[in-house]
């Protein structure tokens, strides 16, 4: 193949490659000798298109799938998606809404076949987007969590727990999504700040009563009403006080120590509460009193259970209030609020009103605000699961990428509480729970084997049929179904030895956001040791958080997220790529700007430039080699980079591998390379050169492969490179081996290098042109033997030889690499007065810099805590500071007049 087009046209390659790929079956993986390298990816929600995170994540496991797959390992990616029960349903809903359909008119089967519609037509877009990220899945592994084998998993594993007695069914404090009507995890609410009213409500205190101690004389004062006094409650929400089981103050409290063993009478509905006492009560928060409301709020209901106070639950599921409140029944609980505050206002029961702003719950998915409410769901017991999970980590049988999130880990698992799993919702798997008649219920598979269980209980039920049993309603959570994705992707609950499952599991990395390392990460963990005994993963890959250049996390809402389609249309998935991984080290929250994508455009057309003059040079076979140094420095410099690179990726650096990887592309083989070894223009090069650059450039083209696959592709299948066969891709090819690094040649090189710098940047400050070719001498003494280079700096620098000289040349422009002098002589193009400010203006700047050195070397706690090379490094500053102001001031002396 001959490239012929002068610009990189993004679009055209990756629509090519990823059709090759795909039709050479280069991501497909089945077991063989070879060593596996595994990943299954996060699935997203079917209701979900893609996003910034997204496209972070999947780029990081694309990296580093391609990069397992080029060392030779059998790659294998699992791709998938979660069927999300709240977000679909919620989706079908309002799907069937349009349609004039309402899922209340609908039987379960009726409104299942629709979800499966909707999840046929729309479930696979996000997906497909990500193919034109590059992700390079082995598509034909692509799972879903109600496919019939996963669900079926999901059921054997809910009665699997069940039998062992971590399951159980009971009423507990969940959040409740009064618009979705269903239990939903701590993860799926989002903390939001909101502008809201504080209201201060009386409650009158009952006088004591002879019954509580007291005789008639203690009594006489009080008023015949038999109220003494009144207690003063902020809260904001009014709406709930008909709840209210009890007043609690703290028992160090001064103010309150007259109302200990009192009663309060909880306005509107004139109901009596004990005042109760307990240190969880702040002092200097608002009155120092608060309503205990144990049936809507989680806190409370701790502290009810403490204290043995009743529950009273007095909304609806919908969020509407009910009997139990008394008053306004059936209003909506926002309604009711409104409503409330102006009948306690009514009644003289309303001291004030304040704003106020507070933390409160919404549903990630309804966006409904969240209720804490008694609610009877099944469970599932985590403390017994919990502390091997915790072990794993702890015993570094897997590491946590960054290492700062293991106590973040600790914490959670050392505190976890039960797992409510049952969700109201018909999308998902339903609960294997079957109800007689009677109440009773029993755990199986079928109805036919739950008729088997129900008749086991009591000889009563031996007249039962399938008819008298009625299944659960309820589905089971979605993280029910995922925390067993590393093991059902391989069929390993249905067929526990298949080859599959033996040779991928447990899988390598594990790529995902740290919000989720509880709610799925952990739970893989423990659901990998109670059904495997082994570990899911080795390695857990926690990305940050995208956010604008602001800091704003990216979201619709703030329309501050770009389209990532839109992206890859503007620069290419390659320039997309390389923009999310140059600002995204593992764990930190990346600012992410569309600028970093522009500059991953801007790098491609680098690459695509550096081919295309490599491929314009004319070859002399004849001709002999002058390029030796530069040859041999770039393969020592290639290796030294291959070095940190794959350091780098040791450590997870993926951000630092791929800067390691610009630099030396952009840097050392484009600016430096190059145009050490470039012909005269319109002059052949010679043969050894050209084919050593042509090696480079492919080597190159491999370690680039992982970030930017699509313009690499394209490029190594260029006549340039010899005839490829079909195979011969670069997303197989096998990536260079290190080879020796001539430390000497390299720090000599760098040396070099600043030589030609320093001649630049005088010819910049002096407007003197590129093509006048200068004189360069160099005071003897040195410990290099820059002659040796010569020809890399008269090529680069244009200069007419380097000669060597005794002694400083007076009237000449001189600069300092390390300890050697180096002088260009005036010329008339010179202004000596401009060249004395110059130097005046840097000797200023050394004068600055060698002062906060000596600082800082004067610092006795400094030189006592700093480690010895560091030391050493500002010795050294300080030595090269004073050697430059020494022919400073010997070249000011030489420019007085």
């Amino acid at each position: 193949m001959s490239i012929s087009n002068k610009t990189y046209q993004p679009k055209e390659a990756e629509d090519k490659w990823y059709s090759y790929w795909l039709q050479h079956k280069f991501f497909r993986s089945v077991p063989d000798e070879r060593e596996p390298y595994t990943i299954v990816m996060p699935p997203p929600n079917v209701t979900g298109v893609l996003h910034m995170g997204h496209m972070l994540n999947n780029t990081i496991q694309d990296v580093l799938i391609r990069r397992a797959r080029m060392q030779g390992k059998n790659a294998c990616w699992v791709p998938g998606t979660d069927h999300a029960s709240i977000a679909t349903e919620a989706k079908v809903v309002a799907m069937l809404k349009e349609r004039g359909i309402a899922k209340k008119d609908l039987t379960r089967a009726e409104f299942l076949s629709y979800a499966w519609e909707w999840k046929e037509k729309y479930g696979g877009i996000i997906l497909d987007q990500l193919k034109k990220l590059g992700a390079s899945c082995d598509w034909d592994r692509t799972r879903f969590t109600m496919d019939d084998d996963l669900s079926e998993a999901v059921i054997d594993t809910f009665i699997d727990l069940y039998k062992k007695g971590l399951i159980y069914r009971g009423v507990r404090m969940v959040n409740w999504d009064p618009q979705g009507k269903t239990a939903v995890s701590d993860e799926e609410v989002i903390r939001k700040e909101v502008n809201q009213k504080l209201y201060y409500i009386k409650y009158a205190v009952k006088s004591e009563s002879p019954k509580d101690g007291k005789t008639e004389s203690d009594l006489a004062d009080l008023p015949s009403s038999g109220l003494s006094d009144f207690l003063t409650i902020a809260t904001t929400r009014p709406e709930t006080i008909m709840a209210d089981a009890a007043i609690c103050i703290n028992p160090n409290d001064e103010r309150y120590f007259h109302l200990h063993g009192k009663k309060a009478i909880i306005p509107l509905i004139n109901r009596e509460i004990p005042i109760i006492l307990d240190e969880y009560v702040t002092m200097d928060f608002g009155t120092g009193c608060l309503k205990v409301t144990p049936a809507h709020d989680l806190n409370d209901y701790e502290l009810g259970m403490k204290h043995h106070l009743p529950v009273i639950d007095i909304l609806n599921d919908d969020g509407t209030l009910n009997e139990k409140a008394q008053i306004l029944v059936g209003e909506d609980r926002f309604i009711a609020r409104k409503k409330i505050a102006t009948l306690l206002e009514d009644a003289g029961s309303l001291e004030k009103i304040e704003e106020y702003k507070s933390q409160v719950g919404f549903s990630e998915r309804t966006d409904a605000v969240i209720e804490p409410k008694l609610s009877m769901q099944w469970f599932c017991k985590m403390g017994e699961m919990a502390k091997p999970a915790l072990d794993y980590v702890l015993d570094g049988d897997i590491k946590l990428i960054p290492e700062k999130f293991e106590n973040t880990y600790r914490h959670w698992m050392e505190n976890v509480r039960d797992w409510n799993i049952s969700r109201q919702l018909w999308w998902g798997q339903q609960i294997p729970a079957w109800y007689l008649p009677n109440g009773q219920y029993v755990i199986a598979k079928t109805a036919e084997e739950a008729l088997v269980e129900a008749q086991k209980l009591t000889t009563d039920n031996s007249q039962l049929t399938t008819v008298d049993l009625t299944q659960d309603e309820d589905v089971l959570d979605t993280w029910f179904s995922s925390w067993l994705w590393p093991i059902s992707v391989f069929d390993g609950f249905k067929d526990p030895n298949n080859a599959d499952i033996n040779y991928y599991y447990p899988t390598n990395d594990l790529v995902t956001a740290p919000e989720i390392l509880f709610f799925w990460v952990a739970r893989m963990i423990m659901a990998g040791h109670e059904f495997r005994g082994a570990v899911p993963f080795k390695n857990v890959y926690l990305t940050g958080i995208v956010r604008d250049k602001l800091g704003r996390k990216m979201s619709k809402s703030l329309g501050n997220s770009p389209d990532p389609i839109g992206l890859i249309e503007k620069f290419g998935a390659d320039g997309v790529r390389v923009g999310m991984l140059l600002c995204s080290p593992a764990g930190n929250d990346l600012m992410f700007d569309e600028s970093y994508c522009e500059q991953g455009r801007n790098f491609a057309n680098k690459i695509w430039n550096a081919f295309k003059l490599i491929k314009g040079w004319e070859v002399d076979n004849s001709l002999p080699n002058p390029n030796q140094i530069a040859i041999e420095w770039f393969d020592s410099r290639f290796n030294q980079a291959l070095v940190e690179i794959e350091a780098d990726f040791a450590q997870y650096r993926l951000s630092e591998a791929l800067m390691a990887t610009y630099k030396l592309v952009w840097d050392d083989f484009c600016a430096w390379y190059l145009e050490m070894i470039k012909p005269v223009y319109q002059h052949p090069i010679d043969s050894e050169t050209y084919q050593k650059t042509i090696s480079f450039f492919e080597n190159i083209l491999k370690i680039l492969h992982p970030f930017m696959p699509f313009i690499t592709e394209e490029l190594w299948h260029d006549e340039l490179f010899g005839e490829r066969i079909e195979q011969d891709c670069c997303i197989v090819a096998q990536l260079p081996n290190n080879g020796e690094t001539n430390t000497q040649l390299l720090t000599e090189t760098e040396s070099v290098k600043q030589v030609i710098a320093q001649i630049r940047n005088i010819r910049n400050s002096k407007q003197i042109s590129p093509k006048e070719i200068l004189g360069l001498s160099l005071k003897s003494g040195s410990a290099l033997n820059y002659k040796t280079y010569e020809p890399i700096i008269a090529k680069l620098a244009n200069i007419s030889e380097l000669s060597i000289v005794d002694d400083k040349i007076s009237g000449a422009i001189s600069f300092m690499v390390h300890t050697d002098e180096f002088y260009i002589p005036l010329n008339e193009s010179v202004d000596p007065v401009a060249e004395r400010a110059r130097l005046l203006k840097e000797k200023e700047y050394l004068d600055g810099f060698l002062k906060s050195v000596n600082a800082k070397l004067g610092n006795e706690r400094f030189m006592n805590n700093a480690k010895p090379e560091i030391i050493e490094v500002e010795l050294k500053k300080k030595n090269d500071a004073e050697a430059k102001l020494k022919l400073l001031e010997e070249s000011l002396s030489s420019l007085a007049y």
